[in-house]
């Protein structure tokens, strides 16, 4: 019987009682009718966050004409792995030396917009007193700072991981916006060898969507990042099939959360064979297979495509970004490089004073060469041997 009584209270609504659009217009001022009018009302309520206009600045700032980012993002412990290559023990004054080398390079604006720090470079200074985060405003690159807290097993799943670091980053991210950083990273992986799993995937959409809403909350572009990891003897069409249904199930997630296309940068991997697989694929064909899939999965709202070298060595990461650019493109195809920027550069400096300089021409002449590849100009003409050694390392993590 009530619910009768409420369906007889309901007033009846007739089609000249709604408009076009999105907007509902009633007739009479009923309560019933205000109801309904709030209920229309809450469905269309779309998070917007109050730095929407910087935010979709700063990606396009970006993801500008002939340049990328320079990912030196790593944790001090793989840091520590990085000086102990060429000799040097892990002090925050080596880890410092280092950063500031790459930071103040002179003339490093013109090839790099943004540079992603670890947390105790943002909050840093250079070895000549001066804030890192000012370093960097004053070449004309966007700081920006990586949020996650790293990967961990996911219980239930083929032996995959999940990515930790969601838990108290609203107030890490506000932080960070007032040190300086403008855009923030969060890395997730997905093992082709592992699976991978339902799980594991929808674990590493969501995480990112998460982050991503967050991220944009507190006034930091987020950079969205679902590395397909190269292990594996798989071809590329398995990695092609695999990355199709890990960026729908990410662009799925980041509506969910109404994350704004605008504001973001995506960071994936290029489409490529598993890094043990006997068939390899030239440039041409890592373009073509990429661009299908970013033609078939990413809305064209999103600024700028800012790929990862994922272990390719500096050449071939350079190869295959140039590739991609020899048409135009919706977006900014560029890149996000760690190591495919700064492996030569790092053994040139050896932890020598003496070789600064020397080092740091290097790092130009290779963050040159990638945004002549973001121009699709690139020639490879005088790379070293250097350049040519690849990077791959099974299971790598940082």
């Amino acid at each position: 019987m009530a619910s009768t009584s409420l369906l007889k209270a309901s007033p009846v609504l007739d089609t000249s009682e709604w408009v076009k659009g999105q907007s509902v217009l009633f007739r009479q001022p009923s309560s019933a009718a205000a109801v309904l009018r709030n209920r229309a009302t809450s469905l269309a309520v779309r998070a917007a966050s109050s730095y929407a206009d910087e935010l979709v600045k700063t990606a396009k700032t970006i993801a500008s004409p002939g340049r990328g980012i320079l990912a030196m993002d790593e944790s001090n412990a793989t840091c520590g792995k990085r000086l102990d290559s060429i000799g040097l023990e892990n002090t925050e004054a080596n880890r410092q030396a280092y950063r500031t080398l790459l930071v103040s390079a002179p003339g490093l604006g013109q090839y790099i917009s943004g540079a992603i720090l670890f947390e105790e470079t943002l909050y840093q200074s250079t070895t000549e007193g001066k804030k890192m985060v000012d370093v960097l405003v004053e070449q004309n690159i966007v700081p920006g700072i990586k949020v996650d807290k790293g990967l961990v097993p996911l219980v239930g799943s083929n032996n995959e991981s999940w990515c930790q670091g969601l838990d108290g980053l609203s107030s890490r991210t506000a932080a960070y916006y007032q040190q300086g950083a403008r855009f923030a990273k969060w890395r997730t992986v997905v093992s082709i060898p592992n699976g991978p799993s339902a799980l594991a995937v929808k674990e590493a959409a969501w995480g990112l969507a998460r982050y991503a809403a967050i991220s944009q909350d507190s006034g930091l572009v987020p950079i969205v990042e679902p590395e397909i990891l190269l292990d594996g003897e798989h071809d590329i069409d398995r990695t092609y099939e695999v990355a199709e249904k890990v960026w729908a199930e990410v662009f799925f997630y980041l509506a969910q959360n109404n994350v704004m296309f605008e504001g973001i940068l995506l960071k994936p991997s290029m489409v490529t064979p598993g890094a043990e697989s006997k068939d390899r694929a030239t440039p041409e064909q890592v373009a073509s297979y990429t661009l299908k899939l970013l033609r078939n999965r990413i809305p064209p709202a999103v600024p700028g495509i800012m790929f990862l070298s994922g272990g390719q060595s500096e050449l071939e990461a350079t190869l295959n970004l140039n590739a991609m650019n020899q048409a135009p493109n919706p977006w900014h195809v560029s890149f996000s490089y760690a190591r495919a920027l700064q492996n030569t550069c790092l053994k040139t400096w050896g932890g020598r004073a003496e070789n600064v300089n020397a080092a740091q021409t290097t790092l130009l002449g290779r963050a040159k060469a990638n945004s002549l590849a973001q121009l699709g100009k690139y020639t490879g003409e005088g790379e070293s041997e250097e350049a040519k050694e690849g990077m791959f390392v099974k299971g790598y993590t940082y």
